[in-house]
């Protein structure tokens, strides 16, 4: 990295700071990657996490604000509908959308109409996210037909991860977030590192930038569950244990203690 003050770091959080486990509440960053994140924060350019996440999740379960070195990240929460400043502690957020109460309304019969009742249900205020790690890993590419014409009916956008999927509304995705964010910043450098299918964007708008003559790099926190992202990525690590391996070394480099 050659100019690092003139660096964006720009990171996803479930499967590539934190490891994916069956309750999304207790996926904490890996404490590597959070230290080597706080000796980043004072040399690069700025660093940023875009996570499908509410952004107060992602400040507690990152511990963004328990040490120094990340006085100017910044958090965009559910695929940037929120975001944080550290600089400022000003979180802006839209209101919840009517579409996602109407949901929230009628799920719990529609779960039950569907034999589906033991998936597990999070309300993220902007969104519904159904999960089935742990409980049912196919259920949900079974019900796959059902819960788009669901997600047709009340007018929300389908999100699919890894043994998730998610219902919110449309207009919002990493790649526009990305690209809002590296905008007043005009970065040299960009570097984009993500796991699943909701960092795709994220990465066409890499390539993009790419085009544009950025020096962008697209790493890939890879698992057996998904490998969409391994053939465009510039560099495809085993998991969140290697990322923060990869970003440890990279604080090694260019912020030696």
């Amino acid at each position: 990295m050659s100019d690092p003050g003139n660096t964006l770091l720009a990171l996803d959080f479930d499967g590539t700071l934190a490891p994916i486990v069956e309750d999304p509440a207790s996926a904490w960053i890996h404490p590597d990657s959070l230290a080597a994140l706080r000796r980043l924060g004072p040399v690069l350019g700025g660093i940023v996490i875009i996570t499908g996440r509410p952004v107060d999740q992602a400040r507690r379960l990152g511990r963004f604000e328990e040490g120094p070195g990340l006085e100017r990240l910044v958090v965009c929460g559910q695929y940037g509908a929120e975001r944080w400043d550290a600089s400022s502690g000003e979180v802006r957020r839209p209101g919840r959308p009517q579409a996602v109460s109407d949901l929230a309304e009628c799920l719990p019969q529609w779960l039950e109409d569907h034999d589906a009742a033991r998936i597990r249900v999070e309300d993220k205020g902007l969104a519904i996210a159904l999960h089935t790690r742990g409980i049912a890993p196919g259920l949900l590419d079974e019900l796959r037909p059902q819960i788009e014409a669901l997600a047709a009916r009340v007018g929300l956008h389908l999100e699919p991860g890894r043994q998730v999927i998610e219902l919110r509304a449309a207009g919002t995705d990493k790649g526009q977030t990305l690209r809002r964010v590296v905008g007043p910043m005009n970065p040299a450098a960009v570097v984009y590192a993500g796991d699943d299918l909701g960092d795709l964007p994220a990465f066409q708008e890499g390539i993009l930038l790419r085009e544009q003559g950025v020096d962008v790099t697209l790493v890939c926190s890879a698992s057996a569950e998904q490998d969409a992202l391994v053939a465009l990525a510039d560099v495809v690590l085993d998991g969140p244990e290697a990322v923060a391996a990869w970003l440890t070394g990279l604080a090694d480099e260019l912020a030696p203690a």
